[in-house]
């Protein structure tokens, strides 16, 4: 797993309103698009290369297009970050305080210790 890539989309769709808001609308485009265009300058590699670590695993980037925040942890996604960046898409579609949150534990309740590796 390219952990490190995938935490870094997480971390910057996150801290940008507008890529939370695209990345809502329009999962599977915004993978993409973030992937072929951001990544290589996000990461400093300005060469032109294409580099395997530059690109998600197709079992990442299914999970990142379909919202899959069960499957991007069970791969080593940060759960603070999948945490952070689902709240932000979907907390205002639940009606009570913490409903989000509540579905994402109930999700991912069926993991045990150890959990999966996150190390990057």
């Amino acid at each position: 797993m390219s952990r490190y890539l995938v935490d870094k989309f997480l971390f910057t769709v996150d801290r940008d309103p507008e890529l939370v808001e695209r990345y809502r609308e329009d999962p599977a485009g915004t993978v993409a698009w973030w992937e072929r265009d951001l990544a290589g300058s996000l990461l400093n590699c300005h060469s032109g290369e294409a580099t395997t670590w530059l690109r998600f695993e197709d079992a990442e980037r299914e999970a990142l297009a379909a919202h899959d925040y069960v499957r991007l942890f069970e791969l080593g996604a940060h759960p603070f970050l999948t945490l952070t960046l689902f709240i932000a898409m979907f907390e205002r579609d639940h009606d009570e305080p913490l409903g989000f949150q509540k579905e994402y534990a109930r999700r991912l309740a069926h993991f045990g210790l150890p959990y999966p590796d996150i190390a990057t």
